[in-house]
């Protein structure tokens, strides 16, 4: 029996040895390398006497969409380190660090550029995601991490009006209809922002945190939607009596041409109550700031026309309407409805220059308790900008580019004019000088 007994352990040791081998071959690595994005915004930029000045001109708030931002000098890069394994996992490990985001100075060559830590070399991104596990399939992703999730953006007014910002982990995946679904836990610790340097003891804190639901890629009248949700709640320690401690938000995305012609359209709807007042969808270390009865609309459509070789146009339509959000008082029954509509047509001179031209009209009606001293319940503003970019790639995305431009910002209420950033007092208007040089990759 001996002798029949040998082949029978052969076979049962070769089988053990090449499973042996395939587990260790599956694990062993096929790629591995380093990929750098990044981008960069220097706004070189002054009023009528040549001064730097620390304004947006109203953007982050809907009144205007010129060449603003007050970043003087803004970096970001963000490296990934890619590696892929033989039974096809991969692992992603991702780090955005940015400079400069907010600091409207402009610093000489003394040595260390300030004494305090506002907008110095700050690690906003690192997380690590990996990728078609075996055991949940071809097309899906874990991640941990701290993130900027699901991010999107107007391209006149550049606010992002969807994101989730903050600490968390999620799953999603890839189905075989191509449609891409998800579920993320993003938290986020509103005190975090203080500029004191006394930080919150933990009974303080109150981290608000998002439960992400998304659906994207469903396709539908000649484009496709995409479906966010967001359940949210906040801790309570600290909270004042008519603090939200919990809200919702959902939005839907339509991605399409340009309104049936050439080109891309992206059109969204969004609503959101108690701390997902914030458009909904905007999840983050702002999200703190809201009441039991905050609720909020937004609507927007931006996209870029092609009209001919040398003709490019894009707009921006935006409303948002937020409520009861106690901003001029803690218990103030009040709403601000605000729009925009913006347009920026550009001219290709050749493949390296175009010249483009920005207008825009906004409106923003006050409701309730709060009035901001403005001089009637409506006030409007009015953005008009000539600018000559030279560039490598002339189209209207193309860059890197540095772009010479004038800008007129002003306000029917003169009592509004801080609210854009004019320096000249009793002034409601103002022209802005500058020379922006922006890259990314």
């Amino acid at each position: 029996m001996k002798h029949k007994l040998v082949p029978v352990a052969a076979a049962i040791f070769a089988a053990l040895t090449s499973y042996n081998v395939a587990a260790e071959s599956a694990t062993d690595v096929l790629t591995d390398g380093w990929e750098v994005h990044g981008y960069g915004s220097m706004n070189y930029r002054f009023n009528e006497d040549l001064q730097s000045f620390d304004s947006e001109l109203g953007k982050p708030d809907y009144r205007t969409a010129g060449t603003s931002g007050k970043s003087a000098n803004q970096v970001e890069f963000v490296i990934k380190k890619h590696t892929e394994f033989a039974n096809g996992v991969y692992s992603d490990f991702v780090v955005r660090t940015e400079y400069g985001n907010g600091d409207s100075f402009y610093y000489t060559s003394s040595g260390a550029e300030k004494n305090n830590t506002v907008a110095q070399l700050e690690v906003k991104e690192s997380y690590v995601a990996l990728g078609n596990l075996p055991y949940l399939g071809e097309g899906s992703e874990i991640w941990a991490g701290r993130r900027f999730l699901n991010r999107a953006a107007g391209i006149l007014s550049g606010e992002f009006w969807k994101q989730s910002s903050g600490m968390g982990a999620g799953f999603e995946t890839t189905l075989d209809s191509g449609h891409k679904t998800g579920i993320a836990f993003v938290s986020a610790d509103p005190e975090a922002g203080l500029t004191s340097e006394d930080r919150p003891s933990d009974g303080e804190r109150t981290t608000v945190t998002s439960l992400d639901l998304y659906y994207y890629g469903v396709k539908a009248l000649d484009g496709s939607f995409d479906f966010d949700a967001k359940f949210m709640t906040r801790a309570d320690e600290a909270l004042a009596a008519d603090s939200a401690d919990d809200g919702f938000g959902a939005s839907i995305t339509y991605n399409r041409d340009y309104y049936g012609l050439d080109g891309w359209t992206q059109t969204a709807i969004a609503y959101g109550e108690g701390i997902g007042s914030n458009r909904g969808v905007n999840f983050g270390g702002w999200s703190g700031d809201w009441k039991e009865d905050s609720k909020s609309l937004f609507v927007t459509s931006y996209g870029v026309l092609n009209i001919s070789d040398n003709w490019q146009l894009g707009t921006e339509a935006t409303y948002w309407a937020p409520e009861n959000m106690g901003w001029a008082d803690s218990n103030a029954e009040d709403k601000v409805t605000r729009y925009i509509l913006a347009a920026r047509p550009t001219y290709k001179v050749n493949d390296n220059m175009r010249l483009e031209f920005t207008g825009s009209f906004a409106t923003e009606k006050l409701e309730g308790d709060n009035d901001w001293g403005r001089s009637s319940d409506s006030t409007d503003f009015y953005t008009l900008e000539a600018a000559t970019v030279f560039t490598v790639n002339a189209d209207y995305f193309g860059r890197p580019q540095i772009k010479p431009y004038v800008t007129w910002v002003g306000t029917d209420d003169e009592k509004a004019a801080s609210a854009i950033g004019i320096t000249e007092a009793g002034e409601k208007d103002q022209i802005v000088f500058g020379v922006h040089a922006e890259i990314w990759f």
